[in-house]
């Protein structure tokens, strides 16, 4: 199977990699939009600002072809957020526009922004991606912008408030945490996502 990594300019491309290889499955970080029309899996990741990336992926061509792309394709982190409507870090910034959502900071209610750390994720529809995985079972999170639950929302997290951890629109998934970070539970999401 062919797996591509998006490549984002991001600093988490080569661990999601490494998860990627640890489930005996070979994964390539590009740009390149003849080698990621190839793929059977994407996965677009994001550290950073809305802003930055949105201007990488332009740069690369690869904006028009992500917001059309018929392949699955999971979002995390910032990948996830990118598939709403604006952003509200930094510049504002327009999005895919997969998710009619603002991306806007988190409040500061009682609770420290960023968002780092574990947290648990209650998943509200029985989907495949997480297949094996109790539900409220904990994932890794390092973010400040978040976006809303909607009506593609099939998980969601509490930090201060309740926001979307886990979304899926026909074949664009998205996941706020990193599953790449999340030990085996991570392990098993990414799997699933191959799977599906």
């Amino acid at each position: 199977m062919s797996i591509v990594i998006i490549n984002t300019g991001c600093s988490n491309l080569y661990s999601i990699q490494c998860s990627i290889r640890r489930l005996g499955y070979l994964s390539c970080v590009t740009d390149s939009v003849y080698e990621i029309k190839k793929a059977k899996k994407i996965f677009l990741p994001g550290i950073g600002t809305s802003s930055s990336v949105i201007n990488i992926l332009k740069e690369k061509n690869l904006l028009s072809f992500i917001k059309h792309t018929q392949q699955p394709i999971l979002g995390i982190c910032l990948g996830m957020q990118l598939l709403g409507k604006y952003s509200y870090e930094g510049k504002k910034s327009i999005l895919l526009n997969k998710v009619s959502c603002l991306i806007k900071k988190l409040p500061n209610i009682n609770c420290s922004v960023p968002h780092i750390g574990w947290n648990t994720v209650n998943y509200t529809i029985n989907h495949d991606l997480f297949k094996n995985i109790d539900n409220n079972t904990r994932f890794y999170f390092l973010h400040s912008f978040y976006m809303k639950v909607n009506q593609y929302t099939i998980a969601s997290s509490v930090h201060g408030i309740q926001f979307c951890s886990a979304m899926v629109i026909k074949n664009f998934f998205g996941v706020q945490f990193h599953p790449e970070k999340s030990g085996k539970p991570g392990e098993q999401f990414i799997k699933n996502f191959l799977e599906i």
